[in-house]
This record gives structure tokens, sequence and C-alpha cells, in this order.
């Protein structure tokens, strides 16, 4: 099969967060597969071009979008053995940042852009695989000149849905095929992934537990109501975890290397964590990693009135990395200068210091209010870090709750988003970790979990099939 990956995000050439690994990884695993997959993104102003070979495909093609003329260039490169094609506009190449300017009128732009140039590229998909809500009315436009393409639409996270107003509706051109009204007569709300979730012919979402959480008004953000019309055509797979950065036998970002069958390098990388950190070098003290952006979404509100009570029971350190919400970033400096003996705040994005906590922390802390699928606790259990997470979204489908003996399960679970249920299970891994001498069979066997984009392109696969043999007409 034949897949053209449309994505605002693919590293290393752009990334700002987890879809940016997704649309890198898959299409690669699927290349491997023998199938002929590429990917399409805008090419952003602040884009690093040196040492990528291009191909110029499309040149000075006007595109008449949102009442304005615009001048679009593809170009082509290759990532290893993956093609990637870059739309060039003034709308993406003098923007300085991926999200937030101006994101609505990009966005639309880029759609509008891929949508007309297929024609012209030096290859036909099959398949487009259009992925949250920066590309979601590719199907719709796609779907309105070229029928002979199908499409997936996959939901990474559903809380961003590209939300606009009627104005943008009357000056897109697209007012007759929008879709305004739900059977019954409910309306549609104004954002682009309503319609993406409309006009596809197969939806998903990035882990199983999370397509059925989204059909509940509690994590769908007002789309429940629409997915519950789709359902039939809804699936989840969990996502992939691309070995070539996350590997502790080659990581260059830690200094010892390690594996489930020699695990020494771990302890030597907990040392070098701690003296790196200015802690104080203790075996005894269980070391508590965060590495995560800093928003309601990942459970920061509960983390926060949590670790001075868990503080108060027993003597633990906590590392937290990320930036994020303001108020959030203070709260955890606060924490540091209340427990300077105990807590770690650095509020900067630090790729060396975020391996370090994966690799030599002995608890990964996870407990998100939602989490659609979630990539820290696969990384933490790659490197023997034992997460402690919330029951939810891929978080529920990655994790198994450790029993009383340790000797099966990953991780400690909670389910209630309370502090005090995240004070119990830090308190049980805790306790775990300093009364059991079965630790390292633990780190052993968390280790050897199969998180590979293998399993997962297999079921994209079953997937791209039922889009083929889909009969949605598009209008619901």
């Amino acid at each position: 099969m034949k897949v053209l990956f449309a994505a605002a995000e693919i590293a290393p050439l752009v990334k700002v967060g987890g879809l940016a690994d997704v649309v890198r990884s898959l299409p690669t695993e699927l290349i491997n597969m023998g199938h002929d997959a590429r990917v399409i993104v805008p090419a952003y102003g602040f884009l690093d071009y040196n040492g990528y070979k291009w191909e110029q495909l499309v040149n000075d093609m006007m595109l008449f979008s949102l009442q304005r003329y615009h001048k679009i260039k593809i170009k082509k490169t290759a990532l290893d053995v993956l093609p990637v094609y870059l739309v060039f506009s003034d709308f993406f190449t003098n923007s300085p940042y991926v999200y937030g300017e101006d994101e609505i009128e990009k966005f639309f732009i880029f759609c509008d852009a891929v949508s007309q140039c297929l024609p012209y590229l030096d290859w036909e998909p099959d398949i487009i695989h259009c992925h949250d809500w920066h590309t979601a009315l590719l199907p719709m436009m796609i779907r309105n000149r070229y029928a002979i393409y199908r499409n997936i639409f996959t939901i990474h996270n559903i809380k961003y849905q590209g939300n606009f107003d009627e104005n943008t509706l009357s000056r897109s051109g697209l007012e007759k095929f929008w879709q305004g009204k739900l059977p019954g007569g409910a309306s549609v709300p104004w954002n682009f992934m309503a319609q993406g979730i409309l006009w596809s012919d197969v939806i998903n979402t990035v882990s199983e537990n999370f397509s059925r959480e989204i059909l509940t008004g509690q994590y769908s953000f007002g789309m429940q109501d629409l997915l519950n019309i789709r359902r039939d055509s809804l699936y989840g797979i969990i996502n992939g975890l691309g070995k070539e950065e996350y590997d502790p036998e080659t990581d260059v970002n830690i200094p010892f290397k390690f594996s489930y069958k020699d695990i020494s390098g771990k302890y030597l990388n907990r040392e070098r964590l701690q003296n790196e950190l200015g802690f104080k070098l203790s075996s005894e003290i269980p070391l508590i990693g965060m590495v995560s952006r800093l928003e309601e979404q990942k459970g920061l509100d509960i983390i926060i009135e949590a670790v001075p009570e868990v503080l108060k029971s027993v003597n633990a350190r906590f590392i937290f990395l990320g930036t994020g919400k303001e108020y959030y970033e203070k709260s955890l400096i606060e924490l540091e200068t209340s427990y300077p003996h105990n807590v770690r705040t650095r509020i900067t994005y630090d790729n060396h210091l975020a391996h370090m906590i994966y690799a030599g922390s002995d608890l990964f802390l996870m407990p998100s209010k939602w989490e659609p699928c979630g990539l820290g606790q696969m990384i933490a259990m790659r490197y023997g870090t034992v997460p402690v997470v919330r029951r939810t979204g891929g978080l529920a489908d990655t994790v198994v709750e450790m029993n009383d003996n340790l000797d099966s399960g990953t991780g400690f679970i909670f389910d209630d988003y309370l502090a005090d249920a995240l004070k119990g299970a830090l308190l049980a891994a805790i306790q775990a970790f300093n009364s059991s001498r079965s630790w390292d069979r633990v780190i052993r066997r968390i280790m050897q979990q199969d998180f590979s984009w293998q399993s997962s392109a297999r079921k994209y696969e079953q997937l791209y099939k039922r889009a083929l043999g889909s009969n949605n007409s598009g209008k619901q």
C-alpha cells in the first residue's frame, strides 16, 4: 500500500511533542514491512535545512485560499529511508513557531495546499493518513476534489481541536461541504477536528482504552456526540516506541550503558544523576523522576498537593523536568525551596537530563488527568524505571498493576484523580522499593516489555485495508 502521512511535525526536522516521533517512526516501520509510506509537513522558517538534499517538485504553484493568493513550493528530501515532502508558503516560512500564532490560517492553507498538490507529486498514494486537528480538513477537501483517495484521521490529543468562527468559514469557500448539523438537529462544533471525524473513512486514536473514553463527556472535550455517530469506524491502536532514540544499550545521552541482562549501568547512572543534581549519594533513598509538559493534563494539581504529604511520611527524592504553565512552574520551584534536600526542579528542555532521569530514577511519575497514549511510561520501563500512573487512556493499556510480591506487573496504579490516591500509590511504590529484595528482578522484567512499533504497525496495516474497503459517503 502507498500511504501519505500529513502532519504538523516530524522528528528530527521539527518536534514539539510526541506527534513528531509517531510521524517519523510509524511510516518508517511500514516501509520496513514493504509498504510505500511518505510524509508531508509544512516548511517552517525556523527549520535548519543544512545537511539535507532537496529535490524541487512543485515550483510557484498559485493557491487561492482564504481569499488570498499564496505561492506554494514543494520540495522533497529523505530521513533515512523515509521520503518527506515539505510545503513552502510565506505563511509557514515566516512563522517563528509551529503552533500559536495564526495557527488556524496556517493549517487551513496547509490542508488546502496538500489537497491541491497531490496530482503534481512524483507519486500517488492510496491512503492519506491525517494526524490531529492541523490536518483534519484534508478528508473533506480530498473527498470533494479527488474521490479516489481514502483517508484515516488519527486523534492524538482531543483537547486541541482547531476552533474558529463563522467568518473563517465564509472566507474558506467550503460552506457547501461543511457539515453543520447532526441527525436530530444538534449543531456540529466550529472546529477542524469535527469535520475530520465526520468526513474520514476511518478514525482512530492512540490507545484502545482512550478510544472508549472519548465516547464519554468526561474525556471527549465536546466531541462525544460526533464520535458516537462514527463509533463503528473508531479504533484504538497504542503508539509504539522507537528504539533509535530510547535504548539503554546504545543511548549517547547516558554515560553508562546497560541491558536487562546486566543492570549495573543503571545504578552507575543513578549515582551520576544524583551528582548532577546536587544530591548527596545514597542507594537507600528512592529517586522519583518526572519528564513532562507542565500542564493540567499531566496531573500537576495533585502532584503539588501530594508531594509534601508523601515527604511527611517517608524519605524520598523527586526530580521534575519540563516547561509549561507558569503557575505549575512556580509551584514546582517552590517545592524545591521548601524541600531542598528532597526536590529538584528544572524548568527547561534538556534532552540529556531527560534521558538521565529515565535511566537513573527508580520510579517514574505520570499521574495524568487524561492521557491518550503516553510515551513517558514506556520509555521509563525500557530503562528499568518503574512507573507510578493513574489508570486512564494509554496508561491503562501499557502498565500492569504490580502485585504484593512484586513477581508480576510493571507499575503502581491508582484510579481517582485525587492527591490522596496519588499519595497512596507513591507510598506503596516507595515501600516496595525500600523493603523488597526483588527490585532487581522488577527492573529486569519491565525492561523486557515489548513496545516496539512492529505490533502497532501491523494493526495500522489492517486499518488501512478497512479504509480501502470503506463505503463512508462523507455525509452523516
